[in-house]
């Protein structure tokens, strides 16, 4: 599995949807890392963050639905952290994404357990349901009183999405602002190297 060898970004804990736009990412050299590159990295990557059940297996389709909502996603994100017009053919993928199944949790009862409430579809639809939530939770941030914070991550080449946690921070990751400061003093440094 191509993992992101960086921390994670801020607000991706509290939000699926910039989990989903960071799960590809540039590297310093110009590598992109994938954690949804096969059927069982996405697989993986949807239990890890409580979106399916461990013993679950995705198809490759179910693979490519979930790259797609991701690839709406990142465009959505792009478009609002540069101030334009949302791409339409992406906010109507993420609104597919949200309708494309019921959101409410049934009301069950279990001899042990009482009354509790739980997700009324098949495995079948088991990607849709978690699409739909990370759907709810892009449209949440991006109408929602952080959307002003959404952000991209200032160190090239990264072109991952945050939730700014200070009005001054530009980078994703301790790393990212290392190597940003690092670039502009070298820069500095040939500025003043005299010619020969």
């Amino acid at each position: 599995m191509d993992k992101v060898p960086l921390p994670p970004a801020p607000g991706t804990a509290e939000h699926l949807c910039l989990a989903l736009a960071n799960s590809i990412v540039m590297l310093p050299g110009g590598q992109r890392a994938d954690e949804l590159n096969t059927p069982g990295n996405a697989t993986a990557w949807l239990i890890s963050h409580d979106l399916a059940p461990e013993g679950t297996g995705l198809l490759a389709y179910c693979q490519r639905q979930l790259t797609d909502l991701r690839g709406n996603i990142r465009r959505v994100l792009d478009s609002h952290t540069e101030g334009l017009a949302p791409d339409p053919g992406s906010l109507d993928g993420i609104n597919r994404a949200l309708t494309a199944v019921p959101s409410a949790a049934l009301l069950r009862y279990g001899p042990d357990e009482g009354l509790l409430r739980v997700p009324g579809h098949p495995l079948t639809q088991l990607v849709d349901h978690a699409m739909a939530q990370i759907a709810e939770d892009a449209a949440a941030l991006l109408t929602g009183p952080d959307a002003h914070r959404i952000a991209h991550c200032a160190s090239a080449p990264c072109d991952r999405f945050m939730v700014r946690t200070h009005a001054r921070r530009q980078w994703c990751s301790e790393r990212c602002g290392a190597r940003r400061r690092a670039n502009r003093a070298y820069a500095r440094k040939q500025d003043k190297t005299p010619a020969r």
